[in-house]
């Protein structure tokens, strides 16, 4: 994780923060798109993990509040502004009720979707243990992606597949960190030790390594990354990289953003969470459930890996099913969860810089021609 530093924008002296809520005013000074129309809070929350999870053990974000209700901006610190003004478009669309190009949120195709269980990298007997308090049939197991870990993963695989039983599907995430030659070595394994692998979320870091383990294996490839962090994420259809695309709806804009990514792409999609709260997660619920077409258990059943949230009920699955429902933050659990004077300091100054960002995104689309 890298160091949050302060930046030039609406920074305010740390004594004049009221911990876990951002002063819109300066913000709003600098919003010459009107960006933040509507929007009449902004709350920072930081929240521990109940497992150490991406090297993090505390997940930190904003929640921002308009007219439709709460929406999540939640980039990770090593995202820079550029990176992070999607998740801010996809919290507005959700905090206003439309995105930035004015389209409404969809509307439902389902009222339910099937999620599958994470398992971080734990040991053997805990993972064991998870799996079977779940009530999931489908798993996704995070890997080390590295060789001196490579034991663990195994250990770890079997006890899931002995947990699940034949009957369940498992999947694996490398976050790619795999080399190809890596890759070539290690998945064979783990799809012995899985009793066969439903699939491999980005193996590899490179698409063009994608494109050429997928050319050599039986074990169907997602792509996440290479699509998301990708400067053009059609690329993995054109070099036939992938059998699946993992999509997130914050990191891609918000919920008309991916549905319209959904159908360039083409493929089978996967709908996975950013290690949000419920109200990032029922961002990836409205997308899941909105989609033409859904095959996969989607990677939404992550709120147990925080250790408090900010919705009664929590958007959580009872075996495996995750229902759409109305989402309601709760005004008790949010003084719970805020920030401190310092976090909250810096998402002050953050969220200057990702405004600026996400007007520089729009104008460029804007002389696209969108």
């Amino acid at each position: 994780m890298t160091e949050r530093k302060p930046g030039r924008h609406a920074l305010l002296p740390p004594d004049s923060v009221t911990p876990g809520e951002l002063d819109l005013e300066p913000l709003r000074a600098q919003d010459r798109l009107g960006l933040l129309t509507g929007i009449d809070r902004a709350v920072v929350y930081d929240i521990p993990l109940r497992t150490r999870f991406r090297g993090l053990l505390r997940r930190d974000g904003l929640l921002l509040h308009g007219p439709a209700g709460w929406g999540e901006a939640a980039p990770f610190w090593d995202y820079g502004a550029a990176a992070s003004a999607p998740w801010l478009a996809s919290a507005l669309e959700q905090a206003q009720g439309r995105s930035m190009d004015g389209q409404p949120l969809p509307e439902p195709r389902r009222h339910a979707i099937q999620v599958n269980l994470t398992v971080p990298e734990i040991d053997a007997v805990a993972a064991h243990a998870l799996v079977q308090q779940s009530g999931c049939t489908t798993v996704k197991v995070k890997v080390a992606g590295s060789q001196s870990a490579l034991r663990d993963d195994l250990a770890r695989l079997e006890a899931v597949r002995a947990a699940l039983g034949t009957g369940g599907a498992i999947r694996i995430d490398v976050n790619g960190a795999w080399d190809l030659e890596t890759a070539r070595t290690c998945l064979p394994l783990m799809d012995q030790a899985a009793g066969g692998l439903e699939y491999v979320e980005q193996p590899c870091r490179a698409t063009a390594d994608l494109a050429r383990l997928r050319r050599e294996t039986d074990v169907p490839i997602a792509a996440d990354e290479s699509i998301r962090l990708a400067p053009d994420p059609l690329e993995v259809v054109r070099q036939e990289a992938a059998d699946v695309a993992v999509l997130k709806t914050a990191p891609l804009g918000g919920v008309n953003a991916a549905l319209r990514l959904a159908e360039q792409l083409g493929l089978p999609v996967v709908v996975s969470s950013a290690l949000d709260t419920s109200v990032g997660l029922h961002a990836g619920l409205q997308l899941a459930t909105a989609l033409p077409r859904l095959d996969h258990a989607c990677g939404l059943g992550t709120i147990s890996l925080l250790r408090q949230d900010v919705a009664v009920p929590s958007l959580t699955a009872k075996d495996g099913v995750l229902p759409l429902r109305r989402l309601r933050v709760s005004r008790n659990l949010l003084p719970a969860v805020l920030a401190d004077a310092e976090v909250t300091t810096r998402w002050q100054t953050r969220l200057g810089h990702i405004l600026d960002a996400l007007r520089t995104r729009l104008d460029k689309l804007d002389k696209a021609g969108r």
